[in-house]
């Protein structure tokens, strides 16, 4: 996720944080950085030269704040306008009550990950105590009404569709009665695309637009087409009227031209990110923790949050349990590595984490790996997961022919288990000790 950009940021942060003075030399110096990079990344160049401009006003004026190094306030300056550019604050979906009905359009150009964005954003609403309602409206591309309903059966979102359908005015009206009648509260309308943005396009888009009266109009827009999805946005804008947009592959090596020049440049706010292929990546857009991870600060508040989806209060203390007394098994492990999936992609997950990107070596990120440990895991006896011990070299070479590896693989996998139950115990003893002392009269 804006790797380059990411990696740059992090080099320059680290050259000025630690610094007890920082002269004009130093700020004009990581300023002139600063600016390449975001020219690089496929900036808006008038959004570029603000952003430098304003940086260097902070960074050079009189708000200084006692008992905090330069070289921070330097860096907090640069966070503080990164985030201006992604939009200062979260803006959510303006629905209405549960009770009302509510109307999505989502719009973009053909190839943007329109349909499978549909999808995510029904299941994230679903998700959240709403009753969404998909509508297959491209008409258009061959198999596109197929792919929302294999979406739509993926996500247990239903999805209305008209066979042989010719007119998507006449589905969406259909589909709204559809929605009235059983009580679906979110309408989301998948609309067709095209290969450019061209008049007829915007004809039928306008048409649907009145026929459905939608509460959100929301482009999806491909974050690796840099500043075209930019100029795309304002022709959307201008001729639809939108209320936002997804950035769809923003999981991608993008270079982050699109995140950072569109609220700048048409002051549309970017709601969500698409940060994968599976139906829940899809992410609400923070700027100030997209803003953190572009300066390699992590982002914690979103591992936290993914982290709790996953796992509820019962089954974190239960595993804290397990960790204490060394009771942790295999079976453990290996629902460890479905919570791990359920949470997002490796790669995404170590980027939340402050200072551990780039400290990783790329076959700690091996998400292929994984999988060969799980198949390894699922290949032993019930008896041999709650007891690894019992696992000798017959055990050994019989769980290797059933998981298609190796002798060598199952002796890698077994001795990374014990690391970690070593690992786990002893951050348990840690944290137990700690509490200890701090309940001690005067802790």
């Amino acid at each position: 996720m804006l790797d380059k950009l990411t990696d740059k940021f992090s080099q320059i942060v680290r050259q000025v944080s630690g610094k007890a003075k920082i002269s004009e030399k130093n700020i004009e110096d990581a300023v002139e950085e600063i600016k390449i990079a975001l020219l690089e990344a496929d900036v808006n160049l008038r959004v570029v030269r603000r952003f430098v401009n304003r940086t260097i006003e902070e960074a050079k004026g009189d708000k200084v704040l006692r008992g905090v190094a330069p070289g921070q306030q330097f860096v907090k300056i640069v966070h503080d306008r990164i985030v201006g550019l992604l939009g200062d604050e979260r803006q959510d979906l303006a629905l209405k009550g549960p009770d009302t009905r509510s109307v999505i359009l989502l719009c973009g150009l053909q190839g943007s990950g329109k349909t499978t964005t549909a999808a995510k954003l029904a299941l994230h609403l679903k998700n959240r105590g709403r009753r969404p309602l998909l509508v297959a409206a491209d008409l258009v591309r061959p198999a596109a009404v197929s792919q929302l309903v294999v979406l739509g059966e993926q996500t247990g979102v239903e999805v209305f569709q008209e066979e042989g359908a010719r007119d998507p005015v006449g589905v969406v009206k259909n589909a709204l009665k559809h929605g009235d009648r059983f009580q679906f509260n979110t309408i989301l309308v998948d609309t067709s695309g095209r290969l450019q943005v061209d008049d007829d396009l915007m004809k039928e888009l306008a048409d649907i637009r009145d026929a459905a009266r939608p509460d959100e109009v929301l482009l999806v827009a491909d974050a690796m087409t840099g500043q075209s999805a930019v100029e795309i946005a304002q022709t959307f804008d201008r001729k639809i009227g939108l209320s936002g947009v997804i950035l769809s592959k923003f999981d991608s090596d993008t270079r982050g031209g699109a995140a950072l020049s569109l609220k700048s440049v048409t002051d549309k706010p970017v709601k969500f990110i698409g940060v994968g292929e599976k139906v829940t990546d899809l992410e609400p857009f923070h700027p100030d923790r997209i803003a953190s991870r572009i300066l390699g600060m992590g982002d914690v508040v979103s591992l936290v949050e993914k982290a709790q989806e996953t796992i509820d209060q019962k089954e974190a203390e239960e595993l804290r349990r397990k960790m204490e007394t060394s009771t942790f098994t295999l079976e453990d492990f290996l629902d460890q590595f479905k919570r791990m999936r359920k949470m997002g992609s490796l790669q995404s997950l170590m980027e939340m984490i402050p200072g551990l990107k780039g400290q990783l070596r790329e076959e700690d990120l091996d998400e292929k790996e994984m999988r060969r440990q799980e198949a390894i895991i699922l290949s032993m006896t019930p008896g041999e997961r709650e007891n690894y011990r019992i696992i000798g070299p017959s055990r050994r070479k019989r769980i290797a022919r059933g998981s298609g590896t190796s002798v060598f693989a199952v002796n890698q996998l077994l001795k990374r288990f014990e690391k970690a139950r070593l690992m786990m115990r002893k951050m348990a003893k840690n944290k137990a000790y700690k509490t200890d002392m701090a309940e001690q009269p005067g802790g």
